[in-house]
């Protein structure tokens, strides 16, 4: 019988049974090496056969094979008493009596039922995807968690057996009871995901789910929006059921994020994913301060930081392409918090290796066809909306005044438009060609996200084109655009004084087209 040391396990006998095999051949050879009895069910042996790894087969603890086309598999006393027993004089005189083998460490996942409904939305069968079985033996090892350790996931093996090199083949109680609280609540998200995926899980009119359920990851923050409070990082657990998304991004170099840096990142993904062609976007405070687009990254880069010199301090900075070595040269003296590019070559590394405070982020833009949605914490409410990805379509550009912008005027006006929508209400975006020239945000009044965005544009504003995030509700805003020289104004529209906006805009010789909706961001 296996012997305890202190308040650790050793683990002699083990019971193998996953569905999702990644890691299992190296997991049981590990074992095999720490001298640990191996026995393992039907698809679990045959795999490990394939491997050449030596197992027993749990069918010897059973003798019933498999019934009901492999329905009824562990569901026996053979299998279940030696996990459940416990390991007191008493249960150790039962097991003997029973003539029950004891295991001390559990490993086991479940049949797919989330990948097979995500693969297979309308499959009617779906209930044979149910794991009975799996399910039974992690609940069984959680519950005896004083003697028995139980692993949900691949991702648990490496420390598992760092562990147990380290405590000479012993698993401590305190792995033991995390790694049963997990078996819970992997096993709590399962039947979660079952019962979403054979009833309805979705609000039917706007798709929104019923439930959300959160857990604190490990990543890792420095602090909060300020250095004295505190910040933790939470994924979702469900509607996915599978357990936490791996973080979307992965730190290359410098210290640990912080609470301001992931929303920075936040805002400069989503903008430079607006953009097809080699896009920069430089962010401070979770608001733009610099965009542009250009034939090369390089000149994306340069244009981008160009927009705001000020502004730009300590800021963070996304592009949409790789980060090519002669692209770093883009960003001389400028002080740079975070640099996030869906990869780094390098050369382009290496130079920036020495920027000491710098942060590098591997990261790709947000797919626009992927589902998202945008949170916000209220009176102690999660308020939950879909992400902005409404396109602008040429025929949403309706000429309200006599004259006309040129093609080349359109076209920055709809990069305006991309960028002004993750710009913070009330929204003002000046742009010459693909590049900002000026960024108003965050003010109480139109007018005045005006006028800082026509003084962080000075004579540029002179020939740009204006993107406004919502309606002008009164004409104080175009008067502004006018005396700085502004061509060209998009703007949803919709304000009881729209008839003044229009007639300011057509006596300064400005060309204004209605879009007929907004995007605010708060």
């Amino acid at each position: 019988m296996p012997s305890s040391i202190g308040s650790a396990t050793r683990i002699e006998r083990a019971l193998l049974s996953v569905d999702d095999k990644s890691g299992l051949a190296q997991l049981a050879r590990e074992l095999n090496a720490l001298r640990v009895e191996l026995w393992a069910t039907g698809g679990t042996r045959r795999a490990l056969a394939d491997a050449a790894v030596a197992v027993r087969p749990a069918e010897e603890l059973t003798g019933i094979g498999s019934w009901f086309g492999g329905r009824i598999k562990t569901l026996h006393p053979g299998i279940l008493g030696g996990i459940l027993a416990p390991r007191t004089e008493e249960g150790q005189r039962e097991l003997a009596e029973r003539r029950l083998l004891s295991f001390d460490l559990v490993v086991v996942n479940f049949y797919p039922f989330e990948r097979h409904l995500a693969e297979h939305p309308d499959a009617q069968d779906r209930e044979e995807f149910v794991d009975i079985g799996g399910v039974t033996l992690a609940r069984a090892a959680a519950k005896n968690h004083a003697w028995v350790a139980v692993v949900t996931d691949p991702g648990q093996y490496v420390p598992l057996v760092e562990e147990l090199r380290a405590g000479g083949g012993t698993v401590s109680a305190e792995t033991r009871h995390r790694l049963a609280v997990r078996a819970f609540e992997r096993c709590a998200e399962y039947d979660e995901a079952i019962a979403r995926g054979i009833g309805p899980g979705t609000d039917a009119a706007v798709g929104f789910p019923e439930e959300l359920v959160f857990r604190r990851e490990p990543l890792t923050l420095r602090y909060g929006e300020n250095p004295h409070q505190r910040a933790a990082s939470y994924g979702v657990v469900r509607p996915s059921g599978a357990g936490l998304h791996p973080a979307p991004f992965e730190l290359v170099k410098g210290e640990s994020l912080s609470f301001t840096n992931l929303l920075d990142l936040d805002t400069a993904l989503g903008i430079v994913g607006e953009f097809p062609s080699p896009s920069a976007a430089v962010v401070k405070h979770a608001t733009p301060c610099g965009v542009a687009s250009g034939p090369t990254l390089r000149e994306a880069l340069e244009r981008a930081v160009a927009t705001d010199p000020v502004a730009r301090y300590g800021c963070a900075i996304a592009v949409n392409r790789p980060l090519g070595a002669d692209d770093p040269a883009a960003l001389h003296g400028v002080f740079v918090d975070l640099l996030a590019a869906p990869e780094f070559d390098p050369a382009a590394r290496e130079s920036l290796v020495r920027r000491a405070k710098l942060k590098m982020v591997r990261t790709e833009p947000p797919r626009r066809d992927a589902p998202s949605w945008d949170a916000k914490n209220a009176l102690g409410r999660l308020l939950l909306q879909e992400t902005d990805r409404r396109e602008l379509l040429p025929t949403d550009f309706r000429r309200v005044t006599s004259v006309d912008a040129t093609g080349e005027e359109r076209c920055s006006l709809d990069f305006a438009w991309r960028v002004v929508r993750h710009v913070k209400s009330n929204g003002i975006v000046l742009a010459r060609g693909s590049q900002t020239v000026g960024i108003g945000s965050g003010q109480p009044t139109r007018v005045k996200s005006v006028e800082l965005a026509v003084e962080v544009a000075g004579e540029r504003a002179r020939g740009s084109v204006l993107a406004s995030d919502a309606f002008f509700p009164f004409a104080d805003g175009v008067e502004v655009a006018a005396r700085a020289g502004v061509r060209a104004i998009l703007q949803p529209g919709g304000s009881l004084r729209d008839p003044e906006v229009i007639a300011v805009a057509e006596k300064a010789g400005i060309a204004m087209y209605f879009t007929g909706w907004r995007v605010f961001r708060h």
